[in-house]
């Protein structure tokens, strides 16, 4: 297939991990698959560099207009390449109300995917320190499940939100690499502008690369651009009004100096604990050094900059409420007065286990976000519905079909969703 000049059965637009998987399940079955991604499939070299360009403002981050950062990436694997692999399970009910049964698909991939807690040797000496202190304050603090390859990962590392270069993260990129294996075209660096329809039916999509417009037509294209973009697309192919309310799961890093460890270099969210009906969830953090002093300099903590070896540092995550608006050209969402009592009840249990842990000095970030969707939600009129569908031959599979507040890590579900619709697309049900 030439990808610039024919058709094809199907079109991806986005390889994170609804798309992958995705299109994975459609390569499986022989059909002719076009992915389409923005960012580069360059090989992760797990430098800050690299990482810099997925995330740039513009391309996979946005500020809003209070100063708070909403990071993406933008890359082959989406954020997955970038993400800390951790695998919260789909919240099923939540997608059952909806008449989606995730369950077959999540049991297909728990038999495929690297899906269990870290073994001792790889929790490096802060998570294991915040563990021991977060179960002596009385937390049920546990460990995660990771999505990484214990054999291929290596103690004192810092490079899983840079881009593991060892193989040890997975990430949709290797999703991506299996559909190629079975004959889907991966075009990076190609930004989609819309999609085209003709009598109301998606018949492909238009897309600029290296500096040219082109067209390829499919009789089905599925949008998995994330949780920003694929609102954009829609609007901007007549579909969906021109602003979107969303989620994006904010977090601030709650940061303590200890004088008896030496460290900074470990995987992230190795254990935490969950507060479902508080909409509060919290994680050890430790981050790459400059990422720290990043983080410090933002919260005014220039006497803080030198301490990242001895800093622990617990991740507050919350629930948010849906809000906000995604523009054409640009994304802003403030926190509202219930996010903001969310994060005072998780920073003040961050704040507990870090003096259990004996820590000074202790301080909190300003709030960041990383997971933005409930954009396109499923069962809402400006949604989809629970083929996932938007329109004729057009299905929606990322992070903007999530039908509700959110606050997990949303890879798994994600994979689920993606391998169910490509499942159903192959099998006739979802084109019906």
């Amino acid at each position: 297939m030439d990808p610039l000049s024919s058709t094809c059965d199907a079109i991806v637009v986005g390889t994170g991990p609804g798309g992958a998987a995705t299109a994975r399940a459609l390569a499986r079955t022989g059909a002719s698959v076009l992915v389409l991604e923005q960012g580069s499939a360059a090989p992760l070299r797990g430098t800050l560099g690299q990482m810099a360009t997925m995330a740039m403002p513009g391309r996979g981050a946005w500020l809003h207009r209070d100063a708070s950062l909403l990071v993406s990436g933008t890359t082959v694997g989406g954020s997955s390449a970038l993400n800390f692999a951790t695998a919260a399970a789909p919240p099923l009910a939540m997608f059952a109300a909806h008449g989606i049964d995730l369950a077959p698909a999540l049991a297909a991939l728990r038999t495929e995917l690297p899906l269990a807690p870290l073994p001792d040797r790889l929790v490096g000496p802060m998570a294991a320190r915040l563990m021991t202190a977060a179960r002596g304050a009385g937390f049920a603090w546990e460990k995660l499940d990771k999505m990484i390859r214990p054999a291929a990962c290596r103690s004192g590392c810092w490079r899983c939100v840079y881009g593991c270069p060892f193989g040890a993260k997975w990430s949709a990129r290797d999703f991506v690499d299996e559909a190629r294996k079975h004959g889907a075209v991966l075009l990076d660096r190609s930004r989609v502008l819309r999609v085209l329809m003709e009598d109301g039916r998606a018949a492909g999509v238009a897309f600029m690369r290296d500096g040219a417009r082109h067209t390829v037509r499919a009789p089905l294209v599925v949008l998995a651009a994330g949780g920003i973009q694929s609102p954009r697309l829609l609007h901007a192919s007549g579909l969906r009004p021109r602003h979107a309310s969303f989620f994006s799961d904010p977090v601030v890093a709650v940061m303590g100096t200890v004088d008896d460890l030496d460290g900074g270099a470990e995987v992230p969210m190795a254990a935490g604990a969950s507060f479902h009906a508080q909409g509060v969830s919290l994680a050890d953090l430790t981050l790459p050094r400059p990422m720290y002093q990043a983080f410090a300099l933002q919260a005014g903590r220039i006497d803080r900059l030198g301490a990242h070896a001895r800093t622990l540092s617990v991740m507050v995550k919350i629930r948010d409420d849906v809000g906000g608006r995604i523009g054409p050209r640009w994304v802003d969402k403030r926190l509202t007065k219930g996010d903001r009592a969310r994060f005072d009840h998780g920073v003040a249990m961050a704040r507990t286990i870090l003096e259990q842990a004996g820590a000074h000095h202790i301080f909190a970030t300003h709030h960041f976000a990383a997971h933005p969707g409930g954009s396109v939600p499923i069962g809402a009129a400006h949604g989809v519905d629970g083929a996932l569908r938007a329109a004729p031959g057009l299905h929606v599979c990322d992070a903007s079909v999530i039908p509700g507040a959110w606050g997990l890590p949303p890879t798994l579900t994600l994979l689920c969703l993606g391998q169910r619709l490509g499942e159903s697309i192959s099998s006739g049900a979802a084109s019906r």
